[in-house]
């Protein structure tokens, strides 16, 4: 594979709605354990945000992202 056509593949999924949808997920989560490190006093690391924004927020998050026609 040339590296053209390796370009190419990574500007397509960069560019697909799911990795998107995944940067935007993570972004969410990096806000959630600085917010929770910040209450803390203490850096509580990302697997600990991770598991605590997912039990708490995902669901909301999630559903506030789709589409409205989807929402009804």
């Amino acid at each position: 594979m040339s590296e053209t056509e390796a370009q190419k593949g990574d500007d397509l999924v960069k560019n697909s709605s799911l990795y998107r949808e995944f940067q935007a997920e993570r972004e969410e989560i990096l806000r959630h354990k600085w917010l929770e490190s910040e209450k803390a006093g203490f850096d509580i690391g990302f697997e600990k945000a991770l598991t605590d924004w997912i039990v708490r927020h995902r669901s909301k998050w999630r559903k506030s992202r789709q589409p409205q026609s989807q929402n009804s």
